[in-house]
């Protein structure tokens, strides 16, 4: 090698004290956001209006402020203003800024780290405005304190003038005006609906406090949301629990324990799902933590306890466990603490070792006070528990049957699976097909190698009324649970799936939709890991195929039809619909067990193109895969270079977990509403 190409190589493979690289000010937020805020997706945008929030929060639980008022502006601008003491703006001794400046510009800085002007507080890490501003393309201060107001423009986390003062005003507050950085954020669409629910929770933990939300995006009237909640997360739970039938009262407790304010608010109600939201500082850890633990450690004891000393548990019959005294819980769980301790910057999981000890001795003592004054509220309660600990027996039983060690390991796959050759998840598929035609269909047309065939007969049994006992006595669950390798329940493995796609298949019409429905009710309830690992998907067959001559063509949408018409006509855009004939369809809700609920749809069909134009132009409508040849279906659906296919993921799991209970739950009258509210918006309807 010449000399001069071995002293270029030396240079470029160097290691010395020029390169190491000193990021300054809020430069590392801008490299790395989602550190800071988690990601730079839908949910990191959102979470620059929490931050922004949290602080007005704070002001509000130190007892400074009364009013929040978040406004969404134009050109995708929000504003956050409150009535707190406003941000100090006299100069910082050690910074020699103002103090402003120096919340706005300097991670690690604010009022919440020297214990005075804050008891609590939920952005403790002290990176919040300050990490709105370093991912904004734009924000402004404006601080209103000693009769004054103060202003200050930023950008990228920068100061692009001096504190200014301003006109005179008599009240006090904060407001922090902020744009998004489209360098950061590739998308910024603000959701309202996020937001509300958002606001609605925080003002639910601060009682007394109100939220205004204002939307200026959609023109006149403006739309206005206002939240105020006197009675707190009693008021919470009871919102959780609004559509569904209640069981007890809702207990209550606000207490402090060794400096750390403890407030619970639980009742029960007649389903076997729980709703446990936690909170540390009005701050959502949705991963719970210690004070979780505490939380379901008290409640297991106490029902335990009361069960045994008043002869309610039988002789033969087992103490509970946690999953029974958790079978149609609904509570909310928030602490208050000096100093807590979250895992990351977005809070998930809090990790104060004395937070569970606090929360289970105010449980502990109050609730067991509370069970021996509510006597028939704790019979119910232990009832329901005793249920749910014998189905849950029951089941372990019927999983010892059914999902032997062998079977899960692949020596006694259901017969109906057709297997694929690859024992690589990674790289292998199961499509979960509707019947033996479309079963059919999708064993000729799949690559052996990586794609697998699990056939369904009908529709699977509906897992949202069903106990777990009972669910494991459907065959076809059954086979869906070994093909899947994972097991179920307690036993429940991800790292035993055997694919990593695997893929819902069903035909393109109301039965089609109703059997995916099923499904998802059955992943969403028992293989929640599955979704949120990215491994469930829907597959999109083609809703037509579309024939000129030789020349053939396939849509998966209305519009796509559309625009192929267009072109085989030889126009240059699709034309405006005209509308035919009205007709008047009905809209039908029959489930086992149920009344009948009717709805009548009053639909126009549209149509862009006349039969004239239409002639010599074959136009296939798919309802069924089994409709498809295998090299269609193959083409279509199934090739992995041409198929498109729908990942499921979870978003909102509070508000799937409600839908889920109104569509496929027992009571008909939540799901009664639902149709009518959403029946004037209903397309593609198949009667």
């Amino acid at each position: 090698m010449p000399k001069q190409n071995i002293q270029n190589l030396s240079e470029e493979n160097s290691y010395t004290a020029k390169d190491i690289y000193v990021l300054e000010g809020l430069e590392p937020v801008r490299r790395r956001p989602g550190m800071y805020i988690g990601s730079t997706g839908v949910d990191g945008l959102h979470h620059l209006i929490w931050e922004v929030v949290d602080n007005s929060i704070d002001e509000a639980m130190a007892g400074y402020a009364k009013n929040i008022l978040v406004e969404i502006l134009a050109e995708n601008k929000v504003a956050v203003t409150d009535d707190g003491r406003g941000i100090p703006v006299d100069i910082h001794p050690k910074t020699k800024k103002s103090a402003l400046e120096t919340v706005l510009c300097t991670l690690h800085a604010g009022g919440k780290f020297g214990g005075k002007s804050y008891k609590v507080a939920g952005g403790l890490h002290g990176v919040g405005v300050s990490v709105v501003n370093a991912l904004s393309s734009h924000l402004s201060a404006e601080v209103y304190r000693n009769n004054t107001i103060y202003t200050q423009e930023y950008s990228q986390g920068k100061a692009k003038t001096k504190v200014k003062k301003g006109g005179v005003s008599k009240h006090t507050g904060t407001k922090i005006t902020f744009e998004p950085d489209p360098e950061i954020f590739k998308e910024i669409n603000f959701d309202t609906k996020k937001i509300i629910d958002h606001l609605r929770q925080q003002a639910y933990l601060t009682p007394g406090v109100t939220i205004v939300l204002k939307d200026y995006r959609q023109g006149a009237p403006i739309p206005s949301y206002t939240f105020h909640f006197e009675s707190g997360i009693v008021a919470f739970a009871r919102y959780l629990a609004r559509e569904s039938e209640r069981l007890t009262d809702i207990f209550y407790v606000n207490k402090e324990k060794d400096g750390i304010l403890v407030e619970i608010s639980l009742l029960y109600i007649n389903d076997n799902e729980s709703l446990e939201l936690a909170f540390a500082n009005n701050i959502n850890t949705p991963e719970g933590g210690m004070h979780l633990t505490g939380f379901r450690s008290a409640l297991t004891r106490v029902l335990n306890d009361y069960a045994k000393s008043n002869d309610l548990i039988k002789n033969g019959d087992n103490g509970f466990v946690g999953d029974d005294v958790r079978d149609g819980l609904v509570a909310v769980l928030s602490i208050k603490l000096k100093e807590p301790q979250f895992e990351g910057q977005t809070k998930a999981k809090l990790g104060n070792p004395e937070a569970r000890t606090a929360v289970e001795q105010v449980l502990g003592d109050s609730l067991k006070e509370w069970l021996e004054i509510h006597k028939d509220d704790a019979k119910r309660i232990i009832e329901k528990c005793l249920l749910s600990a014998r189905a849950r027996q029951a089941a372990k039983k019927a999983r010892e049957n059914i999902l032997r060690k062998g079977a899960l390991e692949g020596s006694s796959l259901p017969g109906k699976l057709a297997d694929c050759i690859s024992r690589k998840p990674e790289e292998s598929e199961l499509f979960i097909v509707e019947g033996e035609s479309a079963g059919g269909s999708g064993k000729s047309a799949r690559d052996r190698n990586t794609q697998a065939i699990l056939p369904l007969r009908g529709k699977i049994l509906n897992v949202e009324k069903a106990r777990l006992d009972k669910m494991m006595t459907s065959e076809e669950i059954k086979n869906l649970i070994i093909a899947l390798g994972t097991s179920i329940s307690e036993d429940f493995n991800l790292n035993k799936l055997r694919y990593h796609k695997i893929i819902i298949m069903a035909d393109a019409d109301v039965d089609g939709a109703h059997i995916r429905t099923l499904l998802l009710t059955l992943f969403f309830r028992y293989f929640k890991s599955i979704i949120e690992g990215g491994y469930l998907y829907i597959a999109q067959p083609p809703l037509y195929r579309i024939q000129k001559g030789k020349e053939f063509f396939y849509a998966y949408s209305e519009n796509e039809k559309d625009k192929i018409l267009s072109n085989l006509l030889g126009k240059k855009e699709i034309p405006s619909p005209t509308k035919a004939k009205s007709k008047v369809r009905k809209l039908k809700l029959v489930a086992e067990g149920e009344e009948e609920a009717v709805f009548e749809v009053k639909t126009e069909k549209e149509t862009n193109f006349s039969d004239e134009e239409l002639k010599g132009i074959s136009i296939q409508r798919y309802k069924g895969l089994g409709e498809m040849n295998p090299d269609q279906l193959w083409a279509t659906t199934m090739d992995p270079q041409q198929r498109v296919m729908k990942q499921v993921t979870i978003e909102d799991a509070e508000e799937a977990d409600r839908l889920f209970d109104i569509l496929m739950g027992e009571e008909v009258l939540p799901r009664k509403k639902f149709i009518e509210a959403y029946a004037q918006k209903v397309k593609n309807l198949d009667i």
